[in-house]
């Protein structure tokens, strides 16, 4: 009862501070009855605190100190001269060790005003605040922050030492190693020694107690992250997907994969995972597969990648056909031109199909490729290097998906255009050179072309000292 009264009594010390009278600026932010930072009572006592201020308040607790339990009790009243403040109390008994904290009384709608004092209880068969299974807890050490082992303790005047597994004191030295009985060990500046088991360790009565922490640092570099299919997926309804996400990040990071895709909501697909290790990395698999898809199922998948603060994303689309099938049509219509000496030609017709049909080529009724080494096929096209004039004839594509059943043909024409060419490299005659005048001659001209040119003759008249010169133009 003495740790009640003693409360209390700087309870009634607070409100003889504080008058009733609400002029400008009082209780900004609220009051506790308690002028101290910190109180120290013994477990299974009772804890009393009261709160005062100008709005409606609220408690925030320690981790350990449920809100909602048998031994915490919140009593929230109107008090003051004209009752126009808020006061609470907070009663909590017994109070037991796990309940060591910061107890802090804000406003409700103002969360950054608030008052706050640390209360110490005292176990000494629990000196530590957390009780550890036979396994570790894990603290962080990330880059650019302090490192901290969190053995808070039930009284400030713990002697608590660090200690690196199996036998390696650590000293407080105040600049770089800090001991806090609120926080416990923080280390401002680790380094790769803190890497490793370590162990808060403290003797009451005889008895030696410890909180173990096993450091781990995090690595949040993501290298690479790709799908198995990066372009557009086409399927068939009924068909099953499997989509595979495969990330490479470096040694020791810790990611988490995530997708998002048209039918989530439904769990229509189920997710395995897997990890492997490189010599230089760590190789990271989430599977997505769908079953038996249906026309819902078709859309976008994303896989979303993150490790600590480091985030990555790819994606595909998935295009669901009702039924496998083949649309076979003319581009530029039946009859298409090239040009004799064209380094190359692409016969292609409008072509769309799934799946992936067969294709052949046929030239005059023959396998193309068969006929000339300058034919080959290239997907669904059929390309003609050095386009010369034998080339012209009538062409063929045979396409089919057998499994299916499904088969389709397009025939076309090639024109192979050649520029008119006149087979004398001048003009002939029966004999060449002077002829009389008057005489009647006749000149032959050879030409060919595709398609046929149009032969015109040209003459101008003779030099005043010459005879007759004709030429062709």
């Amino acid at each position: 009862m003495f740790c009640i009264l003693f409360v209390m009594i700087f309870g009634l010390s607070g409100r003889v501070l504080t008058k009733d009278t609400d002029t400008k600026g009082r209780f900004s932010s609220p009051v506790l009855d308690v002028t101290e930072k910190q109180l120290i009572i013994e477990r299974n006592q009772t804890l009393q605190l009261n709160c005062r201020g100008r709005w409606e308040l609220q408690w925030v607790l320690p981790s350990g100190t449920p809100k909602v339990h048998h031994g915490t009790q919140i009593e929230e009243t109107r008090c003051g001269k004209k009752n126009n403040q808020y006061c609470s109390r907070l009663m909590l008994s017994p109070a037991l060790a796990q309940h060591t904290g910061s107890y802090r009384c804000r406003y409700r709608q103002k969360h950054r005003k608030q008052a706050s004092v640390y209360v110490y209880i005292t176990d000494s068969q629990r000196p530590f605040v957390k009780v550890q299974s036979e396994i570790p807890d894990v603290v962080y050490m990330k880059e650019g922050e302090p490192l901290v082992f969190p053995c808070r303790v039930t009284n400030p005047d713990a002697k608590v030492s660090l200690v690196k597994f199996p036998f390696h004191p650590i000293a407080p030295d105040y600049r770089n190693i800090i001991w806090n009985s609120r926080q416990g060990f923080t280390i401002r500046s680790p380094t790769f020694f803190y890497i490793g088991l370590f162990s808060c360790e403290t003797i009451v009565n005889g008895v030696k107690y410890s909180n173990k922490f096993l450091t781990h640092r995090p690595v949040n570099k993501i290298l690479d992250v790709y799908l198995n299919s990066t372009g557009l997926v086409h399927t068939l309804q009924g068909q099953m997907l499997a989509l595979n996400c495969t990330v490479t990040a470096e040694w020791n990071a810790r990611v988490s994969i995530s997708w998002t895709y048209p039918q989530k909501a439904n769990g229509s697909a189920t997710i395995i995972r897997r990890i492997s290790r490189s010599r230089t990395n760590m190789l990271f698999y989430s599977v997505l597969t769908i079953p038996r898809l249906s026309k819902a199922d078709r859309g976008l998948y994303k896989c979303h990648v993150t490790s600590g603060p480091s985030k990555r994303e790819t994606n595909t689309t998935v295009i669901v056909y009702d039924q496998p099938f083949i649309r076979l049509k003319h581009r530029d219509g039946p009859v298409v031109h090239a040009s004799a000496g064209q380094k190359s030609f692409r016969l292609t017709p409008k072509l769309k199909a799934f799946p992936e049909p067969e294709v052949i080529w046929l030239k005059d009724g023959m396998v193309a490729a068969e006929q000339c080494s300058r034919y080959h096929v290239d997907r669904f096209s059929l390309v003609i290097r050095d386009v010369a004039e034998e080339d012209a004839g009538i062409y063929t594509i045979h396409t089919g998906i057998q499994q299916y059943g499904l088969f389709q043909n397009l025939t076309l024409t090639l024109v192979v255009n050649v520029k008119p060419q006149i087979g004398e490299k001048a003009v002939s005659s029966q004999q060449p050179g002077t002829v009389q005048r008057g005489s009647r001659q006749a000149l032959h001209c050879t030409s060919h072309g595709v398609p046929p040119p149009q032969i015109q003759w040209l003459w101008h008249p003779c030099p005043p000292k010459g005879l007759s010169p004709a030429r062709l133009a």
